[in-house]
């Protein structure tokens, strides 16, 4: 389960992440109720205004931070990109100390906090395969995510309580000394124990990473799927503020269910840690997990037992965000993973200024409750989606050892179109695509015997006689 912590370059990386991510998240629960309270009076529609406003440049700016991430030294860019998220946090926290801070500032500077994150986020999710060899990126990327949500344990507890205490200025003050262990861990870090990286060199082929996308059917339904609820469902600010509030708490009541969420989701992350692979049918079990339990916690009637429900809400989220990452970091071709992950994220932080003005109006006009079931429809739709994909790209089939069971046949390869790759990479491509999906434990990766690259390098699949299939 922790096998990637053995690397020294990983082991700093994790710990400054923890650190960051901690100040991070007390930050967010800071911001939350800075609208929903003191700038507005419970609106939570200039709180759903206010996520749009931050998650939004990476869908705009998804085709420039993804070739970012592509041409530049990602340790480098992260350097920058974490630097300035700490000076906007200073000047957002001054302001707050000084009182003032109004709603049209704080929506600036939330669009400011999302163009630095649009470039931070494909090139912090590309980086972890510079960390570490391929063999390890999904337990890599598992226990980023055990961190992401340890992170979201200690933080908004810690955070609600220190609103209370000192106010929400100081909360932003202390997430921008935090990006400094962040900052020390990039710079500690043993450069020649990095992995070699695959760099693209084609400044003109922006498209390349929609291309491949749409060669993959794969990944386009798991795209689908993390839009749905990722727009829909994963407005957990609004849901447990806007909750927080309907049992008559304040904000430690809001951290404290912040926290709840957490340890589902710590829970999660870990259980995806500990598998080899990342399997797509995991995704849609989780997603069809997240609609059910959302649908449950929409109708607890006190705080403790809502709280208990969102543990399961919690780990099924991350179980699903969490494999799908993992997914796309080891079925995506090397020279355009920052590409693909930059589509991924502005499909997850992208989705939210669609989702997320939508969900606040629901609670503010018809109830929190309401905007949680609007969730639970997204989740349980998604994985309609997906197991209707699953069933027709003909996977599902009934088992030949036991007559009413079914199984699941991984093995076929996807099929990628490899032409549009330059000739530079045709080597590296003959050894990642097309990838098998397998219960067998077949390799992630066919091995170069099995591949065969045309002249025009479209990888092409042989058969066990020799022949090209």
């Amino acid at each position: 389960m922790f096998r990637s912590l053995g690397l020294f370059n990983y082991r700093v990386w994790f710990i400054g992440a923890l650190v960051s991510n901690i100040g991070g998240w007390m930050q967010s629960t800071a911001q939350d109720w800075v609208v929903l309270t003191e700038l507005t009076h419970n609106d939570a529609t200039a709180m759903g205004v206010t996520m749009a406003l931050q998650f939004g440049p990476p869908l705009v700016l998804v085709s420039i931070t993804g070739w970012v991430a592509d041409h530049f030294d990602r340790r480098k860019l992260l350097m920058c990109t974490q630097t300035a998220l700490g000076l906007l946090a200073i000047t957002v926290g001054v302001l707050l100390l000084t009182h003032v801070m109004t709603l049209p500032m704080m929506w600036l500077f939330a669009g400011l906090f999302g163009v630095a994150n649009a470039f931070d986020s494909p090139a912090r999710q590309a980086f972890v395969s510079d960390v570490v060899s391929r063999e390890n990126a999904a337990n890599a990327v598992a226990l980023n995510s055990a961190s992401f949500n340890t992170a979201r344990l200690i933080g908004p507890a810690v955070g609600g309580v220190m609103i209370v205490l000192v106010g929400t200025g100081w909360m932003f003050i202390v997430n921008a000394a935090t990006f400094l262990a962040m900052l020390f861990a990039l710079t500690i870090m043993r450069q020649s124990e990095l992995q070699p990286r695959v760099r693209a060199t084609d400044a003109s082929r922006l498209a390349d990473g929609f291309r491949y996308v749409a060669g993959r059917p794969d990944l386009i339904v798991l795209f689908v799927m993390v839009f749905l609820i990722g727009a829909f469902g994963m407005n957990f600010a609004i849901f447990a503020s806007t909750m927080a509030l309907e049992f008559g708490l304040k904000a430690d009541g809001y951290g404290a269910l912040s926290s709840m969420l957490a340890i589902g989701s710590l829970a999660g992350a870990l259980m995806a840690a500990r598998r080899d692979r990342a399997r797509l049918r995991v995704v849609i079990v989780a997603a069809g997990g997240f609609g059910v339990t959302s649908l449950v916690s929409s109708a607890m009637p006190v705080y403790w037992m809502y709280g208990a429900v969102i543990v399961f809400v919690g780990f099924s989220t991350v179980s699903m965000l969490t494999t799908a990452n993992g997914y796309v970091q080891t079925t995506t071709a090397p020279h355009l993973r920052g590409r693909v992950l930059a589509l991924y994220m502005a499909v997850i932080m992208g989705s939210t200024p669609i989702g997320a003005p939508i969900a606040g109006w629901v609670a503010t006009t018809f109830g929190a409750r309401a905007a949680i079931q609007l969730g639970a429809a997204a989740g349980i739709i998604a994985c309609v989606i997906g197991a209707v994909w699953l069933v027709t790209s003909g996977r599902l089939h009934r088992s030949e050892e036991r007559r009413f069971a079914l199984t699941i046949d991984e093995t076929r390869p996807i099929s990628v179109v490899a032409a549009m790759a330059p000739e530079e990479f045709s080597d590296e491509i003959a050894q990642t695509t097309p990838i098998p999906i397998t219960d067998r434990e077949a390799p992630l990766c066919p091995t170069a015997s099995e591949t065969a690259v045309s002249p025009t390098g479209t990888t092409k699949r042989r058969a066990s006689g020799g022949s090209v299939a």
